[in-house]
């Protein structure tokens, strides 16, 4: 039986970092598709050398076209600009709109049966875009964002009550960034709400720095933004589908009345299964949170209405 085939476009450094951790757990071989010469053929070379070492068997090949794409299970898209200095986050919309446009036909044109996996910024518009370009059913073209603003959250519960990250489960939905929602009462330790666990101000102060996530790590980094946790959490979205687990998680899935929004991308749990978004779960929400929901929602179909989507 053949291995899945899971293609990558952006060989940056989440790009990278999505084909080694998807090599590593063998869920396919990987293509990894990169505008920069060399770049994507020396990334996969030197993860096929790793292979010996860490015990994986599938095939790694880097391209700058879209020949060796066709007839991939999934395509993760990472391509586009990170934001310079002096650039409004209009100028990064509409020039990472004209890449992700451009890399959703390549690809689709020759993987018709594909799913898609967005992890370009911002987030919620290009999956919008993603899916508007490539004419696919909505169930097949989906965003990576709750689960790194889960994780994020996850981790900061766990230090702060000093439990295994495992024993944590987090809640987030709506956009990726400022506008997130956290909902501390459905954030468990063990089955056990945060809420009962920690005072507010306390849960507060973590719901902030989870919001605040990526710029902590930018402002660290200097030059360059999170790479790891973005590339596992889009691997978590790859392995959930191609194996089939119907595992629920946060992603950016289009919404057809679901929580008052519709017509719009926007950060839900959803089953993901073999043919994508299987079911958007929908959970009753307080009059306080649905109106962060609905801040969120606004702030997506502001963005999709600059692209005239």
């Amino acid at each position: 039986m053949a291995r899945p085939k899971i293609t990558v476009v952006g060989a940056g450094n989440v790009g990278a970092s999505v084909a080694q951790y998807a090599v590593e757990k063998e869920l396919g071989d990987v293509v990894l598709v990169d505008v920069v010469e060399g770049i994507p053929q020396g990334k996969a070379l030197d993860l096929a050398q790793a292979a010996p070492v860490h015990g994986y068997d599938s095939r790694l090949v880097g391209s700058n076209g879209y020949d060796e794409t066709a007839d991939s299970d999934i395509v993760v898209i990472t391509a586009g600009l990170a934001r310079k200095p002096g650039m409004t986050r209009d100028d990064l919309l509409f020039k990472n709109a004209e890449i992700v446009g451009g890399v959703v036909e390549q690809a689709v044109a020759r993987s018709k049966n594909a799913i898609l996996i967005l992890v370009t910024n911002p987030l919620d518009a290009m999956v919008q875009l993603a899916w508007r370009t490539s004419g696919f059913p909505h169930q097949r073209v989906v965003g990576m964002a709750g689960i790194l603003d889960s994780a994020r959250f996850r981790t900061f519960i766990a230090q702060e009550l000093k439990v295994s990250v495992e024993n944590v489960t987090a809640f987030v939905l709506g956009g990726h960034g400022d506008t997130m929602v956290p909902l501390p009462r459905y954030s468990t330790v063990a089955g056990i709400p945060i809420t009962d666990l920690l005072p507010p101000d306390k849960i507060q102060a973590l719901v902030t720095r989870t919001a605040n996530g990526g710029a902590e790590i930018v402002a660290l980094l200097k030059s360059g933004s999170a790479y790891y946790a973005p590339a596992a959490a889009a691997v978590e979205m790859v392995e959930a589908i191609l194996k089939d687990k119907k595992k629920i998680l946060p992603c950016a899935a289009y919404l057809n009345g679901e929580y008052g929004v519709k017509g719009l991308y926007v950060g839900v749990p959803v089953k993901l299964g073999r043919s994508g978004v299987e079911q958007v779960i929908e959970i009753k929400l307080t009059p306080e949170e649905q109106a962060g929901f609905d801040k969120s929602a606004a702030a997506v179909r502001e963005l999709v209405d600059k692209l005239k989507l």
